[in-house]
């Protein structure tokens, strides 16, 4: 479950902050704690970064897992997977990825998810995505929510299949 503490950090020291347990996001001047991971969500995690890995060369492609971007002064949130394209990124990103990819977890609350991938899209993420492994879904943020059968970019000529991402 995602819940605001006081930050007792600026944010040059949120920057520095390596945390004990899980990485916390900063919005506006408070850490927001994300949900802890299951066995499906890191390994769905691990296999949406594969698969970019496996094209980033021939696509100029920077896949990342669990990188701190910025979206906005004082608002830092931590896209599950980023997929940066065509330039490689800074090491705190201030501009959209390509794809930001979030991927559900059990304790996640849908209203909360909604809002971050509402906030990717309206910074200017081409491509927000949303993964659930427990029920084998995907969904593409546009102005709605919208499940579909495979993620395509297809400005790139990918696809990313329910095989890529799943385990059987």
């Amino acid at each position: 479950m995602s819940m605001d503490t006081k930050a007792a950090l600026s944010v040059e020291e949120y920057l520095h902050t390596s945390f004990p347990d899980l990485d916390k996001e900063y919005r506006d001047g408070k850490l927001v704690e994300r949900t802890l991971p299951d066995y499906l969500h890191g390994r769905t995690q691990l296999l949406l970064g594969a698969f970019f890995l496996a094209v980033s060369k021939s696509l100029s492609m920077w896949p990342s897992s669990e990188t701190r971007v910025k979206i906005r002064p004082g608002v830092y949130l931590i896209p599950d997977v980023s997929v940066f394209h065509p330039n490689r990124p800074g090491l705190v990103p201030d501009s959209p990825p390509f794809v930001a990819i979030e991927i559900l977890s059990p304790d996640d609350r849908f209203p909360a998810v909604e809002k971050k991938l509402e906030e990717y899209r309206t910074w200017g993420v081409k491509h927000v995505w949303l993964v659930d492994p427990h029920s084998k879904r995907m969904y593409t943020c546009d102005s709605v929510l919208t499940e579909v059968a495979t993620l395509r970019i297809p400005e790139l000529g990918l696809e990313v299949t329910p095989a890529d991402v799943f385990e059987s």
